[in-house]
């Protein structure tokens, strides 16, 4: 069966390449706005199916992942800031405090329609950081296309005291030990 990462996000294409498998990448064109009065971790699960869902009718028999993940800070979303003036504000906010990211992954078989579903929390705490850290880190890695406005796998690591995972990639954007099993489930070999 072919493989399809229902994203155009490069840091997902990097992970799920990190498996040595074959996979295309299609866009899923998926309205990610949250629903009223939806909490965060059902945001992120109903993304990562309607991204998964939005691909299926032009790939039959294939597996597809979708993934999406909700960023929660004292009851605040913390989405992709979009530019500098909310990146600030996103680590004003998270400055000494837990930031969790809920990272929702889903595969579907598009061909039985088998759905499988994990939602993997996320527990981050940022350190106090002064308005010269943020801006300096902002200046030398603007991470405006990542929710919580940091990247973990780059220089935002200097931000954090503390990561607590089932899986370090989840932070990343898509949970690969989760995947790896509902690829198994699927009778796909990894390793």
């Amino acid at each position: 069966m072919k493989l399809i990462l229902a994203s155009t996000s490069r840091y997902r294409k990097e992970l799920l390449a990190r498996l040595n498998l074959a996979f295309d990448s299609v866009a899923p064109e998926v309205d990610e706005t949250p629903l009223a009065d939806e909490q965060p971790t059902e945001t992120a699960r109903r993304l990562a199916l309607a991204k998964a869902l939005a691909v299926r009718d032009r790939n039959p028999h294939s597996l597809i992942v979708g993934s999406d993940q909700v960023a929660i800070c004292d009851g605040q979303r913390l989405d992709k800031p979009g530019n500098h003036a909310n990146a600030v504000r996103q680590l004003q906010l998270a400055s000494g405090r837990s930031v969790v990211f809920h990272t929702a992954v889903v595969l579907l078989n598009s061909g039985s329609g088998r759905i499988q579903t994990e939602l993997v929390p996320t527990e981050t705490r940022f350190r106090s950081l002064s308005a010269e850290e943020i801006m300096r880190y902002l200046r030398a890695e603007p991470a405006y296309d990542c929710a919580g406005s940091a990247k973990s796998e780059g220089l935002g690591i200097s931000l954090l005291e503390e990561i607590r995972s089932p899986d370090p990639t989840a932070l990343i954007g898509l949970p690969l030990i989760a995947l790896c099993s509902m690829l198994r489930n699927e009778n796909i070999v990894v390793p």
